[in-house]
């Protein structure tokens, strides 16, 4: 839901500010990698602290740049495979980045061996349901299917409860338990994703293979 309409909603947006990144003679290749330079920092630096508040100010400023360059390619007419391969690889940098800051944190100061795991079946399981999409259009199959949380879903709700339990430093009584919450949201909401896409894989993969045995078969009563 979040990539079909919040996506489109937020590219009308930053399109002056791309139109005016390029005038100013910045690559898309270039907010590729400062977005995910500046979302790593803000992950890791603030979150093991327990600065939730400002790591998710920070990692905010740049997540943003997934959109920019994308948008800055196309009016460039640059799109390429190269820039496709670059803002998917970093992607997964950038989403480890959070998690592993927030796992860091749950393992030290945080003290919660339970939420450290729950944080890292979440990092894992992103990186999981990304691949199923990938490995199965590799090889030839469309994984027609939109997941209960896939990646923006998982951003919106980690971030937002992020910023939200950082309010907790300045006095917000109670706001802190919301982090938790959210985490056991994306790692159940993950695993869901996860089985929707293998379940389709599966179907379209035997699909695929009834039609060629098919096709294979009219081809030696032909023959």
């Amino acid at each position: 839901m979040l990539n079909k309409y919040a996506r489109a909603f937020f590219t009308r947006v930053l399109t002056p500010f791309a139109a005016l990144l390029i005038r100013l003679g910045v690559s898309p290749d270039a907010v590729t990698l400062i977005g995910t330079g500046g979302v790593m920092a803000g992950a890791l630096v603030f979150y093991p602290q327990g600065e939730f508040f400002w790591g998710t100010v920070v990692i905010t400023l740049f997540v943003f740049s997934d959109l920019v360059d994308g948008n800055m390619a196309r009016q460039l007419g640059r799109s390429s495979r190269w820039g496709a391969f670059l803002d998917s690889t970093l992607d997964r940098v950038a989403d480890a980045a959070i998690f592993g800051g927030l796992a860091l944190w749950y393992a030290g100061r945080g003290d919660s061996l339970t939420l450290c795991a729950v944080t890292i079946f979440c990092l894992a399981s992103g990186q999981v349901v990304s691949y199923t999409k990938a490995r199965g259009e590799s090889i030839g199959l469309p994984v027609n299917v939109n997941g209960l949380v896939e990646r923006a879903e998982r951003l919106v709700i980690s971030l937002v409860a992020c910023g939200f339990a950082g309010l907790h430093k300045f006095g917000v009584p109670g706001i802190q338990y919301l982090l938790p919450v959210a985490l056991w949201i994306v790692a159940v909401g993950s695993l869901v994703t996860l089985i929707q896409r293998v379940v389709t894989v599966r179907r379209e993969a035997a699909e695929a293979d009834a039609v060629a045995a098919g096709a294979e078969d009219r081809g030696d009563a032909s023959a």
